[in-house]
């Protein structure tokens, strides 16, 4: 069984090639994805927009439902108001 101290030094040497194995992975997955971006003309924009349907450009999220008597609305989000906790949701969708 192998000692204390030689386990020690068999993972500070496993560590070190991990380090090596990580570092040699992501400059291969740089390279690869500097080829597609140059490839395909990409921008950060294409990269990186947040695209989303319910969302408008402040932000805020489209109500989801209505209440008939006073026409105030809820997204669905956060706590339920008074006029619909505890109620069927369904018949106030919008």
């Amino acid at each position: 069984m192998p000692s204390y101290k030689d386990l020690l030094a068999q993972r500070e040497q496993l560590d070190k090639q991990i380090k090596e194995a990580i570092a040699h992975e992501k400059a291969d997955g740089i390279a690869k994805a500097k080829l597609i971006i140059e490839q395909y003309s990409l921008s950060a924009s294409d990269l990186f927009s947040r695209k989303s349907g319910a969302r408008s450009a402040s932000g805020k999220v489209a109500p989801k439902y209505r209440n008939p008597a006073s026409g105030e609305t809820w997204t669905g989000r956060g706590k339920a108001p008074k006029w619909i906790d505890g109620r069927d949701r369904a018949s106030f969708l919008i």
